[in-house]
C-alpha cells in the first residue's frame, strides 16, 4: 500500500500542469506594474541631475518636459521644442531645436523607465534567460518602428527583469549618434516615492568592441568593463496629479 501512495504522488507530480511560459510583453507588462509606471502617466516629477534641474508633468496624454540652467529654460511638450532664456522664449535653429529635445527627452526618458515601452513604436523579443551576480534574470530587447520611433530609433535596448521581483536591475544600449557605441547600466540603489519606483546607475562601456550588446551582462560579470559615468538623481520630488 506504501508504494501505491508513493507511485500515485509520483504520477501527480509528473502530471502538474507545467508552469506557463511569459511572454516577451507580459514581462514587461509586469515590470511596469512593479515600478509603478501607470503613476506616471498622471504626475509631475522633478529631479536634480549633474547641476541641472529637470520637471516633468504628464496628465492625459499631455506632457510637458523641461530642464533648467543658468538662465536657461529648455521646455519639450507635445507643441513641440522652446527654449528660454531669461524666461523670454528665443528662435532657434531646427537642428540645434531637433538636438536640444533629444537631449532634454533623454534624460526623462531613462529617468522613469519602464514607462514608456509599451508605445506603439516599440518592439519587444525575449531573449534567453540569464543569470548575473547569482540571480535569475528574463531579457527582453526593445527595437523601435522609424514611424513614432524618434531620432534615434535604430537604437537598440535590452533589459534584464528578476524572474521573481520583475525589477529592472540591468538594461544596456547601442546607440549610432557621436560615433556611436555600447553602453550597460547596473542599478546602484532604488527608491520608491509615491508609488513610483526610480533608480540610480553605474554606467559603463566595453573593453572590447567585439563584445556583443546581448552578452554585456557575460562581460559585466567577467569584469571586462570599463565605469564611464555614474547616474544619479538628487533632490527627487512627486506629486500625483487627479484625473
Amino acid at each position: 500500500m506504501k508504494y501505491l501512495f508513493f507511485i500515485a504522488i509520483a504520477l501527480l507530480v509528473s502530471c502538474k500542469t507545467p508552469q506557463k511560459e511569459l511572454t516577451a510583453q507580459e514581462i514587461i507588462d509586469k515590470a511596469m506594474l512593479v515600478a509603478g509606471s501607470e503613476k506616471v502617466e498622471n504626475a509631475k516629477i522633478s529631479f536634480d541631475f549633474r547641476d541641472i534641474h529637470y520637471e516633468a508633468t504628464r496628465k492625459n496624454g499631455l506632457f510637458q518636459l523641461k530642464r533648467s540652467f543658468d538662465s536657461i529654460t529648455d521646455v519639450l511638450s507635445n507643441q513641440g521644442f522652446q527654449r528660454f532664456v531669461n524666461e523670454k522664449p528665443i528662435s532657434i535653429s531646427d537642428s540645434l531645436a531637433t538636438v536640444y529635445s533629444n537631449s532634454v527627452n533623454a534624460v526623462h526618458y531613462f529617468s522613469v523607465l519602464p514607462y514608456g515601452l509599451n508605445d506603439k513604436a516599440v518592439h519587444k523579443k525575449q531573449l534567453p534567460s540569464a543569470i548575473v551576480k547569482g540571480k535569475e534574470y528574463y531579457k527582453v530587447e526593445i527595437t523601435f518602428s522609424e514611424n513614432g520611433g524618434g531620432e534615434d530609433y535604430e537604437d537598440v535596448f535590452i533589459y534584464w527583469i528578476g524572474k521573481e521581483d520583475f525589477t529592472i536591475n540591468y538594461l544596456a544600449y547601442s546607440f549610432h549618434t557621436n560615433g556611436g557605441g555600447k553602453r550597460f547600466r547596473a542599478v546602484t540603489n532604488q527608491q520608491t516615492i509615491n508609488g513610483i519606483r526610480f533608480v540610480d546607475y553605474d554606467n559603463y562601456q566595453p573593453n572590447n568592441d567585439n563584445n556583443s550588446l546581448v552578452d554585456l551582462d557575460k562581460a559585466f560579470e567577467n569584469n571586462d568593463l570599463s565605469k564611464v559615468s555614474e547616474i544619479v538623481l538628487e533632490n527627487l520630488k512627486v506629486a500625483i496629479l487627479s484625473n
